[in-house]
């Protein structure tokens, strides 16, 4: 597969998967039963797996190992929080409060892990 059409799959797959988390957020703090609809609890699984997958063929595609650059170390270490997050937000935050708290904490995260993919520098112009 070619790298471009790879990182198409990358790029809309991330696209899909933030634009699902973000509106599961807006249902979230409106107390929406769309939450509770079996395609949204299904979808994201197969968008992030689509998602992933895609990273780690780029990574070998462009022979790029996240242990040896720190850019794609801190977006694999964002991705964890994220994905940490994510889980607090949508299933075991303990009131609704920590679960918004945590949505909105995965937000800062997203847009974090985007600017670092876009400069290729996990310090975003710091030090």
């Amino acid at each position: 597969m070619s790298y471009a059409l790879l990182k198409m799959i990358h790029v809309s797959s991330v696209i899909l998967s933030y634009s699902l988390f973000f509106l599961r957020g807006i249902w979230l703090m409106r107390d929406s039963a769309n939450l509770r609809q079996r395609w949204v609890k299904v979808l994201p699984h197969v968008i992030d797996t689509v998602l992933l997958t895609s990273a780690v063929l780029l990574a070998i595609t462009i022979q790029q190992n996240p242990l040896q650059n720190s850019w794609l170390t801190a977006k694999v270490a964002g991705l964890l929080v994220y994905i940490g997050l994510g889980m607090v937000a949508m299933r075991f935050g303990k009131s609704r409060q920590a679960k918004i708290t945590a949505w909105v904490a995965a937000q800062c995260v997203f847009i974090y892990i985007v600017l670092v993919a876009i400069t290729k520098n996990p310090l975003l112009g710091i030090g």
